[in-house]
């Protein structure tokens, strides 16, 4: 397959997305931009299109999709919505959330990964919203990468992982958050987060009686045999070096610096010089969680480039704020945590 890479200037953009929409009717796929991360789209009420993400990505079949809409009551088409969902769109959406409602029979179990739930979501991003317009039909898109390897930020890391596995990649420019979206299932008192983002549980808070957070969030051995949202279950955004975290990040230079094998760091900006003779990526800076969850995906892509044996990162702690850069840097280093006094 030849992927034909356009990038979006403004001028002449709408010839474009009415092709892009056009490949989506017609089964095919399309890696478009969001606020979050790349996402690789198909048309979400076709079953035969949405087992063409699972072969491009490499995606066990039973990863649900997230599935995207240009206003949040186009879900009433495919999902039960509920007064707590409108709630929560009236604020949240357009925007990096996403909602686990009860299915309709339209939705094919390909896209839900066996499931009676389907995620909804209505990005920000206007990109992502024009070709879901131009569509005419909602979009089921993953992240627009290999399974398991970082999540894509720009264009470019698309294109590095699936030129020649999809029809097109619309090249947007780089996506402004950086991790996806917050997933939250709702419950009859309120809501479980199942995988957290930009949206924080205190904010989901304001809206419902009671935020529950998965033990998955913390422990992806928590998350069973059936994942009910994408990035529970598997080992995801990894790089292909092994990447170690380092849990007292109060000795976590002291600690690196000690190592006598060659090794990568990751560090924060204010940390970046006192690393001796090491290779170091710039993280972001200690007190900026937004700037480092930007940061991410990219060092992690990058982090190869090293060419060491293994690469050493600080823990972020467990709070709102870290919640994300927490949960995806685990998942990153498979769960390997030490102390940095060891």
């Amino acid at each position: 397959m030849k992927t034909e890479q356009i990038v979006l200037t403004g001028e002449g953009d709408d010839q474009i997305f009415r092709r892009a929409g056009q490949i989506l009717r017609d089964g095919g796929l399309v890696a478009f931009p969001t606020e979050t991360v790349y996402g690789l789209g198909a048309n979400a009420l076709d079953p035969n299109a949405a087992e063409k993400i699972f072969a491009a990505k490499g995606r066990p079949a039973d990863n649900p999709l997230i599935v995207h809409v240009a206003d949040p009551r186009d879900a009433e088409e495919f999902a039960v919505t509920t007064p707590a969902y409108y709630r929560l769109a009236a604020h949240f959406m357009p925007g990096p959330i996403t909602i686990i409602l009860d299915k309709k029979t339209l939705v094919p179990d390909s896209v839900t990964g066996g499931l009676n739930t389907v995620a909804v979501r209505c990005p920000a991003h206007p990109a992502a919203r024009r070709l879901i317009q131009a569509a005419g039909v909602p979009i089921a898109a993953p992240s627009a990468n290999l399974s398991g390897s970082p999540s894509p930020t720009t264009a470019a890391h698309v294109a590095a992982d699936l030129s020649g596995r999809v029809d097109m990649i619309l090249d947007g420019g780089e996506c402004s958050i950086g991790v996806e979206s917050t997933v939250i299932r709702l419950t009859k008192k309120g809501c479980t987060l199942l995988r957290p983002g930009e949206v924080l549980p205190r904010e989901l808070a304001a809206f419902v009686e009671e935020v529950m957070v998965s033990p998955a969030v913390l422990d992806p051995d928590a998350a069973g045999d059936k994942p009910q949202s994408p990035g529970m279950k598997y080992r995801h955004y990894a790089p292909k070096t092994k990447l170690i975290l380092v849990e007292d990040t109060a000795s976590f230079v002291d600690f690196v610096n000690r190592q006598e094998q060659d090794c990568g760091v990751l560090a924060y900006t204010e940390d970046m010089e006192r690393f001796a003779g090491r290779k170091v990526m710039d993280l972001g800076k200690k007190e900026d969680p937004a700037g480092q969850m930007h940061n991410l995906f990219r060092i992690l892509r990058e982090a190869d480039n090293m060419q060491v044996p293994v690469i050493y990162a600080p823990l972020p702690p467990k709070t709102d704020e870290y919640l994300a850069l927490y949960n995806r840097i685990i998942r990153a280093a498979g769960c390997e945590v030490i102390k940095g006094w060891t």
